[in-house]
């Protein structure tokens, strides 16, 4: 009986290890060095770099950056498992020290952990500025900016000089962003003496940059990077920009009939202790900071690549084109409503998305331990899932490499978040929710550019020699500006 006993004792005991090795078998990657762990491996692209990694460990990857445990996504399988099957385990952001400094503590939309506060400033937002009816609702907005960009490019079409296009299109997206948000337009040095597309590209690369102090803590108070000095110098900028546009519109008395703009909102529950959205001054400049992020730095980068790749592309462009003079005719210019009817500039958009993600790497973080599959994705881990690499996987799409949008011809993969080979806005509960403003936003000026305008690269650029080196950072836009010659094509010379 004792060895009975003793037998069973011992077999309990042995599945119980069997079990506890198998529920901590961790996904494969590479070792790492002391206290850097993989950190070395991290270059100036770190999205490429991570891609290059996983075409050896696998699609779903686990190296120690510092001291943080993380898993890196690679798969559209993969990442199916952790933003829609275990979304909610995943629904956080990781702190760090870019949204600690210019994020007034996190307390913005994008970086605000998973919780009751996260919640109740997403509903705030969706329902005062990003539901579709607020999107329709800004239509003349969007229409007034474009024609006015219109008339500055027709004047140097006349003069047959090369434009700024990058240039422009920032611009634009700077006009259309504050007069939806603040309630009017501000000067491109109203942001600091870098002007708004600097200053912008700046707050992106320091929230996308991985810094040594978040991933080493006890070094963190060094700076080693000096990346916390321009945190709080940019923190300080946007203070002063934001201070003023409060103290505005707190001066301002709105009439019954005056149209409120997002501020407006938000000041109307400044302190309030009835309404569920309890909102101070720090809470207001994180949220505004994350509304003219999200309308102007997205879009506008949005706008840039797609642009890239029809002039790379005279096929496509062409073919884009013909679309909008069949549907639009050759008279007027485009109107929201020919939008849903332009089926191949759709496509175009998807492809662009596609090659060129506005956000390559998308941060999540693990609150609780989870088997997701068969890996043990342990808690308090950070996970990128890396959208870039999704996107330009071989075995989901053919000739992946190439810009060509007939492979969305008959296929009903959109950009929603709900089919994981496509994922530029993200997935799940932190999907972006301007998803509908960015998407209308990028349409209407793509379709508005290439139906009035044909475009020409300057010196002589052939086509396939366009510079299409991108600048990592949260938002990843080009390196270089893009700079092209405009020749009005429309028949009614009053536009």
């Amino acid at each position: 009986m004792i060895w009975i006993a003793i037998s069973i004792v011992s077999l309990t005991y042995l599945c119980l290890w069997i079990l506890m090795k198998e529920r901590n078998r961790l996904p494969p990657g590479p070792k790492g060095l002391p206290i850097l762990g993989s950190l070395h491996k991290l270059g100036a692209n770190p999205y490429r770099d991570l891609h290059h990694l996983a075409q050896k460990y696998g699609p779903v990857m686990y190296l120690r950056l510092g001291f943080m445990p993380t898993i890196v996504v690679s798969s559209s399988q993969a990442a199916e498992l952790f933003l829609k099957t275990h979304d909610l385990v995943y629904s956080s952001r990781p702190q760090h020290q870019a949204a600690k400094y210019v994020l007034w503590d996190q307390k913005d939309l994008g970086f605000a952990e998973y919780g009751s506060y996260w919640r109740n400033m997403r509903k705030m937002c969706t329902l005062e500025l990003l539901s579709q009816t607020k999107v329709n609702s800004y239509r003349s907005v969007r229409g007034e900016e474009l024609s006015t960009l219109i008339k500055l490019l027709k004047e140097a079409a006349n003069d047959g000089v090369a434009v700024d296009v990058s240039s422009k299109v920032v611009a634009l997206n700077a006009d259309i962003s504050c007069r939806i948000v603040f309630g009017k337009r501000y000067t491109d040095q109203d942001l600091g003496e870098k002007g708004f597309k600097a200053v912008m590209q700046e707050l992106m690369h320091l929230l996308a940059t991985p810094n040594i102090g978040d991933y080493i803590p006890y070094i963190g108070v060094l700076d080693l990077q000096g990346l916390v000095k321009r945190m709080k110098a940019l923190r300080k900028t946007f203070d002063v920009f934001f201070d003023k546009i409060i103290d505005e519109h707190i001066r301002s008395e709105k009439g019954g009939d005056k149209v409120k703009d997002f501020v407006d909102v938000m000041l109307s529950f400044l302190g309030s202790e009835e309404s569920e959205y309890r909102i101070e001054r720090s809470n207001i400049k994180a949220l505004m900071l994350d509304m003219l992020t999200g309308s102007l730095d997205t879009s506008a980068t949005s706008i840039e690549w797609t642009l890239s790749e029809l002039l790379r592309n005279p096929r496509v462009m062409k073919k884009v084109q013909m679309e909008l003079e069949t549907v639009v005719g050759m008279k007027r210019k485009v109107e929201e409503s020919d939008l849903d009817k332009l089926e191949y500039l759709n496509m175009v958009i998807k492809e662009s998305m596609r090659l060129h993600p506005v956000a390559p790497l998308i941060p999540r973080y693990s609150r609780e331990d989870c088997m997701v599959g068969d890996f043990f994705i342990p808690k308090d881990s950070r996970v990128f899932i890396n959208a870039w690499s999704i996107m330009r996987d071989p075995s989901v799409w053919d000739e992946a490499e190439k810009f060509w949008p007939e492979r969305f011809e008959g296929s009903k993969i959109d950009l929603k978040g709900h089919d994981f080979e496509l994922i530029p806005f993200g997935a799940g509960r932190r999907g972006c929710p301007g998803l509908q403003l960015g998407l209308t936003m990028v349409l209407q000026t793509v379709a508005q550019l290439v139906h009035c305008f044909d475009w020409k690269l300057p010196n002589d650029i052939l086509p396939s020699d366009l510079d299409m080196t991108e600048k990592f950072g949260l938002v990843m836009p080009r390196v270089n500006h893009l700079l092209a010659i405009p020749s009005y094509r429309l028949h009614d010379q009053s536009v």
